[in-house]
């Protein structure tokens, strides 16, 4: 039986790909220590969406509490699965500026190191199975923020002339500009994840997220935009907005449209591919926009406060464009947009988050 290789595969991407590709038929192993425990807390924990996908998957889907950073660990499973491995997942990461700061050495064994060591676990064991990579846009560092951006009543906003109105593209340099630590490490798995491609000719792909979301986020303040917009309206807890008066705009992905993004690319693989991967024009949000619409969605008003210093390399807007990966793959189709996603995180959580459920 052909075997889905999954790190993160209880988190919002990897437990979403997890379903797809046992839908597709393709036994899933899945790995994930839930370290996003660690990173922020117990309300961030994974491990209720192990119980839920070992209880409906069944026999389909094997759990493996490894971590990425154990190298004779990970030796001994994909040894174990060998070439029956047909495609591998890497969601797995630290995925926070501010907690990267706290702990450099930690965030780069994660991202980088361990990044490396699944590539040469797929190079040493099953060189035929595409790998892909969940990157992010964060490797653009600050870049983002030297385009002449427009301050409206509700978001910052490019001129409808200018080059990456529709979504900024992969053209956009990494170099010389302030990344975080965060970014740096994620620079460092993307340009080895492309390395590993041409070096080796391996089948290899680096999607660069903006906002991912979806209901299976374990929303926390340190990560999770709409999710955690979404959990304060209904938890009638405080949300703290860091700079730009709120205005800054983020595209937003449905965890779906990114896994069936997943599905195209292992079906029709390349080397070394890089594709930026968001909500572009379809689905994107500034704070403000999204504040009103939880309000909408809810009848509750927003508890916010104001903190004028932004967090260090954060983007004042991003929209990517998506067009370089639909050139490729014509028939991939993106289906959510950004009050789809809140209402259905809405519908997820009613009952869950409540107030004075928050810790």
């Amino acid at each position: 039986m052909a075997v889905a290789l999954i790190t993160g595969s209880a988190g919002l991407i990897g437990s979403e790909a997890v379903r797809h590709f046992a839908s597709l038929g393709l036994d899933v192993v899945g790995i994930d220590n839930d370290m996003r425990r660690q990173f922020f807390g117990a309300e961030a924990s994974t491990a209720w969406n192990v119980v839920r996908l070992t209880s409906d998957l069944g026999e389909v889907y094997t759990h493996h509490d490894v971590d990425i950073r154990d190298r004779a660990a990970l030796a001994g499973l994909f040894s174990r699965y060998g070439r029956s491995i047909a495609v591998v997942i890497h969601t797995a990461a630290q995925p926070s500026h501010d907690w990267a700061v706290r702990d450099p050495f930690t965030d780069f064994d994660v991202n980088a190191t361990g990044t490396l060591n699944l590539l040469q676990n797929v190079r040493d064991h099953c060189p035929g199975a595409p790998f892909i990579h969940c990157s992010t846009n964060k490797v653009y560092g600050d870049r983002p923020n030297s385009l002449p951006l427009i301050e409206q009543e509700t978001r910052y906003e490019l001129a409808a002339d200018h080059p990456y109105f529709n979504g900024i593209a992969e053209d956009m340099s990494i170099d010389a500009c302030l990344h975080s630590v965060f970014g740096a490490s994620k620079v460092a798995a993307d340009v080895m994840v492309q390395e590993y491609g041409r070096y080796f000719d391996m089948r290899t792909a680096c999607f660069r997220g903006g906002t991912l979301t979806g209901p299976a986020h374990s929303a926390t303040e340190l990560h999770g935009f709409l999710a955690y917009v979404m959990r304060c309206n209904m938890e009638r807890r405080l949300y703290k907005i860091f700079g730009y008066k709120g205005k800054m705009v983020r595209d937003a992905i449905h965890s779906h449209d990114v896994v069936s993004a997943f599905e195209a690319f292992f079906r029709s693989p390349r080397s070394a591919a890089v594709y930026n991967m968001g909500g572009g024009r379809r689905s994107n949000t500034s704070h403000l926009e999204a504040f009103a619409l939880a309000q909408e969605i809810t009848g509750n008003e927003m508890v916010t406060e104001y903190h004028e210093a932004n967090r260090i390399g954060d983007h004042r807007w991003w929209i990517g464009s998506n067009a370089a990966f639909q050139a490729d793959y014509p028939d991939w189709k993106q289906v959510y947009d950004v009050p789809m996603i809140m209402r259905e995180i809405h519908e997820a959580n009613v009952d869950k988050w409540v107030p004075g459920s928050g810790s």
